[in-house]
């Protein structure tokens, strides 16, 4: 028997890789996705194609950024989330538009 297919709300995505970055500070997409994946006892895998459109929407939207240069682990860019907080009203008053 297959496994369902775990599908991450995109909304809900933003607010877990937002949360990560609080918590943790700057990482680069692969701390990330191993911290989600660590958190959720690996019920959260997240693949590049599904996390970095996200960290780049996230960061379009101003909610973080991004430093480019090499790290220990030959890693490129270090994500950060932005100074200030997202308002759960802005954030809120953005998903009921895109519906």
């Amino acid at each position: 028997m297959t496994e369902p297919r775990r599908e991450v709300l995109q909304g809900t995505l933003d607010l877990i890789v937002l949360k990560t970055l609080e918590t943790l500070g700057p990482l680069h997409g692969y701390g990330i996705a191993q911290r989600i994946q660590q958190v959720s006892e690996d019920l959260l895998k997240l693949n590049q194609g599904t996390l970095y459109p996200g960290l780049l929407r996230l960061e379009q939207r101003g909610w973080i950024s991004s430093k480019w240069g090499a790290s220990e682990n030959n890693r490129k860019a270090k994500f950060t989330r932005s100074r200030g907080r997202v308002g759960s009203n802005s954030w809120r008053s953005e998903k009921a538009g895109s519906e």
